[in-house]
């Protein structure tokens, strides 16, 4: 029998302790196991969350067959999909550290020999990383797979253009509602490679869950076994004393920022992995991701910039696929939650016929492996990542490259200037934007409104003939992983705070220098200038800047304004 050794010490301060354990059907035998935290984030908020309470179960099903006593938690998150067009997106960013900060309290009033974390979506993921890393005890992540795709291999992104269509008149009432009931035809994380699919990958490509876990088939039962497989896994890492800390080493987030490049992962993973960081006491400097886009190869084929939905690029290999291709350039000597290195981990998934297996799958659709994951050799591109800088963004803004139309990395456009999103997004379904401009949405930065995404706007844009391959967008706002297009965001420092962006003017001249990365004002009034006349302009907008009055903030996101760091930092509260 497994004694709770962290439990040990305490359990006599209060003998109700084990009382209150006894009045919920644990035996007296359990009492003296090792205690597991299975805490998740199932709930009726979206699919990718929805089915993971049969996974806890089985969570719980390993730990029990290992061994252990496991005790279900649970914090439900949130959608972005749920808050698109209204003041609730702005609360999308904050449930992070909220949800960081529920785990962390589970995970501290009762002494724990371990934690299994359940989740697969845009902030829950992270959420629970970053609570991994705060609380460093013996720790796995599952992730909750990928939904199904919709008719001839669609995602639920596809709700971006009908919605702008529907707005200008042009979508039929059969239209709209064919994609409401196919867009989620399952339950699982969307189907591309949006910020919800990036953190499940980051989460395996970090060694925090199971090869070979991050984007699996919701409806598989290999899901249901990997889960259980976990809650075995967790008992052997709490045995053999491995934290979260000794998997998340600075290492670790190297291999996985090379995983981004590769996989085109989303924006978003420069706010994640850096509030990650942080809680292990480390700084992931943004400009990392940079250095390692232009020497990794870009090499999936998934939407939004590529082709195919992300359970094809789960039998196609995953990411135990991606890391093999980019085995020369990857640190193999890391911790990961099998107690083994992840070279072992590759080694071994080739012994279990895992890549084989899953390739099979493919053949039911007629498509080879190698068309949705390509190797370093037969890929012309690197990375996906850019960071840029110049009298804009002296702090840095962020760009997904390998979403853009070569014709618009180098790109010269007048400013359209907005204060909030609601009025651009108006503005271009309006038909007010011109070809060839550079919208501006600014204000809605961490401390300007919580940070929201753009989703809304850019799919507006994309949808617009007239716009489309001309017009880019710049924010000291976030986007969605499924954006597509010339979107700049996380430009820093932000307009709230006084940065740059704040002092921009309709008329503008903004240019765009995607290779050179640089981002600047070169002229006013469709006008352009030296340097020098730009700079003078610009001090004597910032004397005459006042802040805009901001509404009022109570709670949560009062909190998160008031204590949020700059985007390029994580964009976590102090």
């Amino acid at each position: 029998m497994m004694m709770n050794q962290r439990f040990r010490d305490v359990r006599s301060l209060w003998l109700q302790s084990d009382a209150l354990r006894l009045g919920m059907n644990w035996s007296e035998e359990d009492t003296d196991k090792m205690h597991i935290l299975v805490d998740d984030v199932q709930g009726d908020s979206h699919p990718g969350s929805f089915h993971l309470d049969v996974l806890n179960e089985e969570a719980c099903i390993g730990v029990y067959e290992a061994g252990g006593k496991p005790a279900k938690f649970h914090v439900t998150d949130i959608c972005d999909g749920w808050a698109q067009g209204h003041d609730g997106m702005n609360y999308i960013l904050p449930s992070r550290e909220v949800i960081a900060d529920m785990v962390e309290i589970h995970a501290s009033v009762v002494p724990w020999d371990g934690m299994i974390l359940l989740s697969g979506c845009d902030k829950s993921a992270p959420a629970h990383l970053m609570a991994a890393a705060r609380m460093d005890l013996p720790a796995i992540h599952i992730p909750s797979g990928s939904m199904r795709s919709g008719p001839d291999i669609s995602t639920s992104g596809l709700a971006g253009p009908i919605t702008a269509r529907a707005k200008k008149g042009l979508a039929t009432q059969k239209e709209i509602r064919d994609y409401q009931l196919t867009g989620c035809p399952s339950c699982g994380a969307c189907q591309f490679m949006g910020t919800a699919s990036t953190m499940q990958c980051m989460a395996e490509a970090l060694g925090m869950a199971l090869p070979g876990t991050a984007v699996m088939p919701a409806t598989f039962m290999d899901i249901r076994r990997m889960a259980r497989a976990a809650g075995k896994a967790v008992i052997n890492l709490a045995k053999q004393g491995i934290t979260a800390g000794q998997i998340l080493t600075p290492a670790a987030f190297e291999n996985a920022v090379k995983v981004h490049a590769a996989i085109g992962g989303s924006t978003n993973a420069l706010i994640h992995l850096p509030a990650i960081a942080h809680e292990l006491d480390f700084e992931l400097d943004p400009q990392l991701f940079d250095r390692i886009g232009q020497q990794i190869k870009y090499l999936t084929n998934i939407q939004p910039s590529g082709k195919y939905v992300t359970e094809l690029f789960w039998f196609a290999g995953g990411i135990p696929m991606i890391q093999w291709l980019l085995r020369d350039q990857l640190d193999l000597t890391v911790m990961t939650v099998t107690g083994n290195s992840l070279g072992d981990n590759l080694e071994r998934l080739w012994q279990d016929g895992f890549f084989d297996r899953n390739r099979n799958y493919l053949k039911t659709y007629s498509i080879l492996p190698q068309e949705i994951i390509r190797s370093p050799e037969q890929s012309d591109k690197s990375g996906s990542i850019a960071v840029l800088y110049g009298n804009i963004a002296p702090d840095g803004a962020v760009v997904k490259y390998s979403a853009v139309a070569e014709n618009m990395h180098s790109h010269t456009g007048t400013a359209a200037v907005f204060d909030s999103e609601e009025a651009a997004q108006a503005a271009i379904i309006e038909g007010k934007i011109a070809a060839g401009a550079v919208v501006v949405i600014r204000y809605e930065g961490p401390k300007g409104s919580g940070m929201p995404e753009m989703f809304m706007t850019t799919d507006a844009i994309v949808f617009d003939e007239k716009l489309n391959g001309t017009v880019a967008l710049l924010t000291d706002g976030r986007f969605s992983g499924a954006s597509r297009g010339p979107c700049i965001g996380h430009i820093s420092p932000e307009a709230v705070e006084g940065g740059p962006i704040a002092l921009l003017e309709d008329g503008d001249l903004i240019e765009i220098d995607i290779p050179g990365r640089r981002l600047n004002v070169t002229g006013v009034n469709g006008k352009a200038m030296d340097a020098a006349e730009v700079n003078e302009i610009m001090a004597s907008r910032r004397l005459a800047w006042k802040l805009p009055e901001q509404p009022p903030r109570r709670g949560i996101l009062g909190r998160y304004t008031r204590n949020a760091v700059s985007a390029m930092a994580g964009a976590y509260m102090k």
